[in-house]
């Protein structure tokens, strides 16, 4: 066989291997090996495409980091129409529906309900063709809408291939196109991140989970959007050649999972009214729970063929209904409206409330996101508010209800000048943002400190709120680069400090100074550059000199640099204060390269998978992962067909039997340091 096919055999191999841990992760839950193992594969996967870009497919697991951007949306017809639902709030309305139901039907025929969370995301339209994703159709109209394959298939758990022959799937799928409905949604701790990372870059925050997914779907850069960790549940099937589609409902949402679509396992089938009906009572209670948006209910009739004999009116099916809560919102009055003052300096009105209850937290504050949302709502101190949380992060208030007003409430006049600094206020050109331009405020100061400790950047133990306010406030630090010039002694001598804590501190000061450069520049608060792009940027220029010798065409060449981007860290990096405190880190002996540079490949171990087991006599197996990582090899948990090696310590188990099974060389320690040292070994067999 020439090299040629070996790769074309390898990369076929890999992709099915892929897909079929895909499959058993994201549907069947039963997952057979670790997230390293299967990044391995990923990265052989990348490789080999690299090298034999002509065996490049749409539907690569690849592909779901996203290729090229386009230059607009393109509109797209569905097969059969995505109908809207009609809505009901209680118990009697949803009553109605089930006789109007009976009435159609016969009240010989009662049906059996499907009844499932319905999820407030976006509805999009998968067809497939011969098992492959052909396009990811947004609603729209219903009968046309944004053609969004692109970003679709940057959606982790979507299958870009449909599986043949598993349990209850066809063996061939040849021939065959199949629609399949589902909704892309952003599950809260993802929109948790994703606010957070545009907090630190002193970005808007996204309203709600909603919001943040339709936005993403609609973003023309495939490789942003597979950063924002979408998900989806499928749930339907629309217009279908060359598969037979069961009558009932409950099993085609079985013969979905066998395809590899993902389904909701909150779903329940249920064999009368009273059945649905219960499962309202629960879910009405309990969906707070679930870790992903949900706005109600979606009862369906069970049967397809009963289905077909209720027909639909012209915009809804008559065999189903949305059965929506109420949504969390409280009303409270505004006592007071405060402005904050961020790392970039951005002002951010805040409301004070009365507290109320809101999803099971008490909630005493509301973002008023900025002053043109004051002024369009028109929001007073004193004023009775509607405050909502109905599956958003981030409470906000939603109207005023001025009809309560006395005359007694006050406006809020928009600052021109900065509340902690007195210096002029500046609008964001272009934008709706008000921003303190002085560099020295003292709460930009503050925060960028803040920022610099925190966990994903610098994570220096011991450097909280209070402290930092005490260090700024008595002139000990100007900026973060003087937290390395700090004396243990005169942090002991601060309010509630002492000898043990401020020791802790220096500690955490020291340790910080090898977090490497992609934590560094995140930690510097460059403006528009989160974590993910601190670690490209890293990543490409492997030193701080490199990286402040850059151009603009140098940073645009980089293919997720833009040039809003690239402008914005040119004048950061340009700026006399940056260069300073840039030399003062220097000086502190802060690692300023990349870790990946940093570290000292071994090639008799680079590229190597190894499994370790068993009891060691000279250290821990946690000691030889890291050394394994530290010299470019990569430590994995289980045994397969691509371990290198597995050193074998004693009490060894089924490890070490798997890697007999597999013809795996196995190492004690002596031979793994013999293999490090020398190159070379002879394997215990």
């Amino acid at each position: 066989m020439s090299g040629a096919d070996d790769a074309a055999s390898r990369i076929q191999r890999l992709r099915r291997q892929i897909e079929r841990h895909n499959f058993l992760y994201y549907v069947k839950n039963e997952p057979e090996i670790s997230d390293g193992e299967f990044d391995a594969l990923m990265a052989e996967l990348r490789r080999l495409e690299r090298e034999r870009p002509d065996l490049l497919t749409p539907d690569s697991p690849t592909q779901k980091v996203g290729g090229q951007p386009i230059e607009e949306f393109q509109s797209a017809e569905h097969i059969v129409p995505m109908l809207s639902m009609d809505n009901t709030y209680n118990e009697e309305e949803l009553r109605e529906f089930h006789g109007r139901v009976m009435r159609l039907l016969g009240e010989d025929s009662p049906p059996a309900y499907v009844v499932e969370p319905k999820i407030d995301g976006v509805a999009i339209n998968l067809i497939y063709r011969e098992g492959s994703l052909s396009r990811a159709i947004t609603r729209g109209n219903g009968q046309v809408g944004d053609d969004v394959t692109h970003n679709a298939r940057t959606v982790r758990n979507l299958p870009l291939r449909l599986h043949a022959g598993e349990e209850g799937a066809p063996e061939d799928l040849a021939g065959s196109t199949i629609e399949i409905r589902g909704e892309i949604h952003m599950p809260f701790e993802a929109f948790r991140r994703l606010n957070a990372e545009r907090e630190k870059e002193g970005r808007n925050l996204l309203a709600n989970p909603r919001n943040a997914t339709a936005g993403s779907l609609k973003l023309l850069d495939p490789t942003v959007a597979a950063r924002r960790r979408l998900r989806i549940f499928t749930y339907e099937v629309g217009g279908v050649e060359g598969i037979a589609v069961p009558d009932s409902h409950w099993e085609t949402l079985r013969l979905l999972r066998a395809l590899g679509c993902p389904t909701n396992p909150s779903v329940e089938r249920c064999e009368d009214l009273d059945g649905a009906l219960r499962a309202c009572a629960y879910w009405e209670e309990h969906h707070g729970e679930l870790d992903y948006p949900v706005d109600g209910l979606v009862i369906k009739v069970d049967s397809r063929s009963q289905r077909a004999r209720l027909g639909a009116t012209s915009k809804a099916p008559r065999y189903m209904i949305a059965y929506k809560f109420g949504a969390n919102r409280q009303m409270s009055v505004v006592r007071d409206i405060r402005v904050q003052v961020g790392k970039t300096g951005q002002i951010t009105p805040v409301a004070l409330l009365e507290p109320v209850q809101l999803s099971g937290t008490t909630v005493s504050r509301a973002s008023l996101h900025n002053f043109d949302e004051i002024q369009r709502k028109d929001v007073r101190i004193g004023d009775h508010v509607l405050v909502e949380k109905a599956g958003e992060i981030i409470p906000q208030v939603v109207s005023v209800s001025k009809e309560l007003r006395t005359g007694s409430e006050k406006e809020f006049p928009r600052p021109v000048r900065c509340p902690v600094c007195g210096e002029p206020v500046q609008q964001d050109p272009g934008g709706v943002y008000l921003r303190c331009v002085n560099p020295r405020c003292p709460a930009q100061r503050k925060e960028r400190i803040r920022h610099f400790g925190s966990r994903g950047a610098m994570d220096i133990e011991g450097l909280g709120e209070s402290l930092v306010e005490q260090l700024v406030q008595r002139e000990m630090v100007s900026g973060y680069a003087d937290l390395y010039a700090l004396r243990k002694e005169d942090v002991a001598a601060l309010e509630r400090m002492a000898e043990k804590s401020a020791q802790n501190l220096m500690d955490g000061i020291e340790a910080s100074k090898e977090r490497g450069l992609d934590r560094l520049l995140f930690a510097m608060g460059i403006p528009n550059v989160g974590s993910h792009m601190a670690e490209v940027l890293a990543e490409h220029f492997g030193s701080m000199d490199a990286f402040v010798q850059a151009d603009i065409e140098a940073l645009e060449a980089i293919p997720e640099v833009g040039p809003i981007v690239g402008r914005a860290i040119m004048e950061f990096l340009h700026g006399v204060s940056t260069r300073e405190a840039i030399e003062k880190l220097k000086r502190a002996g802060v690692s300023m390269v990349s870790q990946r540079l940093a570290r000292e490949e071994n090639p008799n171990i680079a590229g190597r998978s190894f499994v370790v087991t068993g009891t060691l006599a000279r250290c821990s197996r946690d000691e030889i992962e890291q050394l394994i990582e530290s010299l470019g090899g990569r430590a994995t948990s289980s045994v397969s067909g691509n371990t290198d090696y597995l050193i074998a310590g004693e009490n060894a188990g089924s490890k070490l039997d798997r890697a007999r099974e597999l013809g795996v060389p196995v190492l004690t320690e002596d031979e793994f340091e013999t293999l490090r040292e020398e190159g070379r070994v002879s394997p215990t067999s």
